[in-house]
């Protein structure tokens, strides 16, 4: 018996003992991204029905010293948001709380990796692009 399991572990038989399950891909959090926040999250301004990626990271960045930390509090935002837990208090007041994710926590550290990583120092502290250094518009 154990060489006939042995053998369909080997052969890839049995796939949720197989040695290949062992090294299965990580979790692509673009793809988690695409697959269940897209509907309402854009990358970059204008905003859909909810902040956009690209100034939500840049706040993290400035909120967090570490992608460590900044994940950790991402991932428990999106299990259960809360608007005192809300980096960006001004997106609650604007698009409302978001409903709680239904993902896995291997899933939510993926997407959460992936928004960390679209910080874009370009844009500025997350407020405006020009931080009020430009000329007004209608001086």
């Amino acid at each position: 018996m154990k060489k006939i399991l042995y053998a369909c572990l080997v052969a890839g038989a049995v796939p949720a003992f197989s040695p290949a399950s062992a090294f299965a891909a990580t979790v692509d959090g673009a793809a988690v991204f695409n697959r269940n926040c897209s509907v309402c999250h854009s990358v970059s301004p204008p905003p859909k029905s909810a902040p956009p990626v690209i100034p939500l990271a840049n706040r993290y960045h400035m909120k967090f010293a570490t992608k460590e930390q900044g994940v950790a509090h991402m991932v428990s935002f999106l299990k259960k948001p809360d608007k005192n837990k809300a980096v960006e208090p001004q997106a609650v007041s604007r698009f409302g709380l978001m409903p709680a994710l239904a993902l896995g926590d291997a899933e939510l550290k993926a997407v959460a990796s992936w928004f960390w990583d679209q910080y874009n120092p370009a844009m500025g502290g997350g407020r405006g692009m020009g931080r009020g250094q430009g000329p007004c518009i209608n001086q």
